[in-house]
């Protein structure tokens, strides 16, 4: 076990048959964003991550929105905090609201009641290829969206953005307009490095959004970025992502059960580890605990 304590900044729970999630229900395929997600459908608790996390030493972990019909979002949330009571575990949640829902306000207000959420995840992810999209279109170019953004800071929640390059340019005159929303862009923002210009595109996108002050991003999602993935290939990439928003703005997070479709829980950490072996104990401790911590409010020792 490593002696760095590890706040897990990005982790998914579920009870099959407490709430549903249609992208983990048959039938299966290869389509999509995530493949088959056939090897996960099953139960993921609280000891089933932390047998996955067994070896690191983990001293907290952030729930976040796991994709249940948005019916059952406030179920998700109060599952979630008697899983808390029960284990410890999740120390905060991030739950799933529409902000261009007409009465998302209603919906941010129940959810914030809830001692241990932190903050609102809507995937955005738009792409005109249907293998790679997960949204029939770009939400964020519509009004009510923007106007929804602008009601998580009145119910003192952040917000975690799942999106793909070429929409962040566009969001972040939303976000540098709402400096009380604190951001956290997902899964390193998701370069589609076998694109033509993918990784120009990323590159653009990265620097937009680290330019507004309250964007901070998740070194995580390795699976996405190229499904046979190694540290030698990831390595330039989370580097440069280190390089744009600087140590006290990125966290490690494993992503899990959902990278397990792509490797088993010890490579992504491994591979964290020996990439951050370059970086001083200060700033390891900083990308492995102390920033998550801060970011989403969790009042751990770390």
């Amino acid at each position: 076990m490593t002696a760095i304590p590890f706040v897990d900044a990005h982790v998914h729970l579920w009870k099959l048959d407490h709430i549903r999630y249609p992208w983990l229900m048959p039938p299966f395929a290869e389509d999509g964003p995530n493949g088959s997600t056939a090897a996960i459908a099953h139960d993921y608790l609280v000891g089933d991550y932390l047998a996955d996390a067994a070896r690191w030493n983990v001293v907290g972990a952030v729930h976040i929105d796991a994709g249940a019909v948005p019916e059952q979002a406030l179920d998700e949330t109060r599952w979630l905090e008697a899983q808390h009571a029960a284990h410890g575990l999740p120390n905060g949640i991030v739950a799933f609201a529409a902000l261009q829902d007409p009465g998302v306000d209603a919906v941010l207000e129940a959810h914030a009641t809830h001692p241990h959420v932190r903050g609102i995840r809507q995937i955005v992810n738009f792409h005109a290829n249907p293998m790679r999209t997960y949204n029939p279109s770009d939400v964020t170019l519509d009004d009510d969206w923007w106007r929804g953004f602008g009601r998580l800071g009145r119910h003192g929640l952040s917000f975690d953005l799942q999106c793909y390059a070429p929409q962040m340019a566009g969001l972040a005159p939303l976000i540098q307009r709402h400096p009380e929303v604190p951001v956290i862009l997902n899964h390193m923002g998701m370069p589609i490095t076998a694109e033509r210009e993918g990784l120009t595109r990323w590159r653009y996108g990265i620097r937009a959004l680290a330019a507004c002050g309250n964007v901070s991003v998740k070194l995580s999602g390795l699976g996405f970025i190229e499904r046979g993935w190694t540290l030698e290939r990831v390595a330039p990439l989370l580097r440069e992502v280190i390089d744009v928003f600087g140590t006290a703005r990125c966290m490690f997070a494993s992503d899990s059960p959902t990278d397990k479709l792509f490797a088993p829980f010890d490579a992504y950490m491994e591979a964290y580890h020996a990439f951050a072996a370059a970086y001083s104990p200060d700033e390891r401790r900083d990308l492995f605990g102390r920033n998550a911590n801060r970011i989403y409010r969790l009042g751990l020792d770390v």
